[in-house]
């Protein structure tokens, strides 16, 4: 799979090798409450979740979730990616930042790039965003890359309604 890059950030197909970032990146308090527990409580953990749900689809599509790496200290800052999620009708795209990255932009030029690779290199037709009613930002970001709201859904086996966007290549 092939790395990608922009002008501050490399986004580098998730490995085992990022397990650190994943344990951490999966425990913030905003991860926890906007996207959900995956309950990963140890290294091992986020390994095996690497192993059994992150892999497989990059082995299966060709793209998946990519780490996102601060080009200038080869700092591991988040994680952003195009997902074959269950519920959701196309390829979902979705982002997160550890806190001390927030609100520099880098979510932004991360998943302006994950766009332009989903029609350009992938030739994806459609992509979808889904995030909370509560998660105002995520929302205004999805809106930024010219996703728009479509409608309220339920994923399978959750109880919270969350907000559908998309965006149609032929839009762009």
């Amino acid at each position: 799979m092939k790395t990608f890059e922009t002008e501050r950030l490399i986004l580098k197909p998730t490995s085992k090798e990022d397990a650190g970032l994943i344990l951490q990146l999966f425990n913030t308090p905003k991860f926890l409450e906007y996207i959900g527990n995956r309950e990963l409580y140890t290294l091992k953990d986020a390994e095996e979740y690497i192993k059994t749900k992150i892999l497989p689809q990059i082995e299966r599509l060709g793209f998946g979730n990519y780490t996102i790496i601060r080009k200038y200290d080869s700092e591991k800052i988040g994680s952003c990616g195009l997902y074959d999620r269950e519920g959701v009708k196309g390829i979902d795209i979705g982002f997160a930042l550890l806190p001390l990255f927030e609100k520099q932009g880098y979510a932004y030029e991360s998943v302006l790039k994950l766009k332009e690779m989903a029609f350009n290199d992938f030739k994806l037709n459609q992509i979808s965003g889904i995030t909370s009613e509560q998660n105002k930002a995520s929302q205004d970001l999805l809106m930024k890359i010219g996703l728009e709201f479509e409608k309220i859904i339920k994923l399978p086996h959750k109880k919270e309604k969350i907000m559908l966007f998309k965006l149609n290549q032929n839009k762009e």
